[in-house]
């Protein structure tokens, strides 16, 4: 899910490499989010939740971001390839190994949660939902506005922080704290999403509801990627040419 300024250089390492990087994030983030508010979040509340997704991210992208690129959502892989940053052939790779990951991560919180009398799916599992599944009871389309609109703001973010003129080794400190405050913002409306494999994750075990609603939390990200990748090189700054060049000489 983060990205940052070795972006350039990710290439020097093997797509198998990049895709194990790639995997090892998107499971931590998923077992320390996800987990978080599944084994603590009666203790730390919505401000500890937010904080461990921000975290959770933040010790990636330094661990193995600059191996590649730490994008840890397939949403902002999308924006990252409309920006120029990743070829689009390896998008596909990306989004499966970051899929699978956090599929293999609900498991394990999975096994983790049983080992507590008394647990039960049904009393949730931080899977995302509107109506009756939002903790709020936010409508659809108030969802969908929050995770289009946080989504853009996240892969604006990550775009200018990787920038091949912003400050270096700051990236993975800028976009942690900015997942940080997504999550502040949008856990009453949805539980957040802002990333596709982290609500497929949790919503395959849970199933029901959480299944029947995971069109929103695949789409809207997605889109909100679309935008913010579209668009970041004419509002903010240069998404530099010689980072695809670079990639497809790979």
């Amino acid at each position: 899910m983060s990205e940052h300024e070795s972006t350039p250089s990710t290439p020097t390492y093997s797509l198998s490499r990049r895709l194990g990087a790639e995997a090892f994030g998107t499971f931590w983030l998923v077992l320390g989010g996800c987990g978080a508010a599944v084994l603590a979040g009666d203790a730390i509340g919505n401000a500890g939740i937010a904080l461990a997704f921000g975290l959770s991210v933040l010790g990636a992208a330094y661990a193995v971001g600059h191996v590649s690129g730490g994008h840890f959502n397939p949403a902002v892989s999308v924006g990252m390839a409309v920006a120029g940053r990743l070829p689009w052939r390896e998008v596909p790779a990306y989004v499966g190994a970051q899929v699978v990951a956090a599929v293999a991560s609900a498991g394990a919180l999975l096994v983790v949660a049983r080992g507590r009398d008394g647990f039960d799916l049904a009393d949730g599992f931080a899977t995302n939902g509107y109506g009756d599944a939002s903790p709020a009871a936010y409508a659809w389309w108030a969802a969908a506005i929050v995770e289009v609109l946080l989504t853009a703001i996240f892969v604006w973010t990550i775009l200018g922080a990787t920038d091949t003129v912003a400050p270096r080794g700051f990236a993975p400190l800028a976009i942690g704290l900015t997942l940080t405050l997504v999550h502040l913002v949008s856990i009453p409306v949805d539980n957040t999403s802002v990333n596709p494999a982290r609500s497929i994750g949790p919503a395959l075990f849970a199933g029901g509801t959480a299944i029947e609603q995971l069109w929103l939390f695949v789409l809207a990200p997605v889109v909100g990627a679309l935008v913010a990748g579209a668009t970041y090189g004419r509002l903010f700054g240069q998404v530099p040419a010689s980072s695809l060049q670079d990639a497809e000489q790979a």
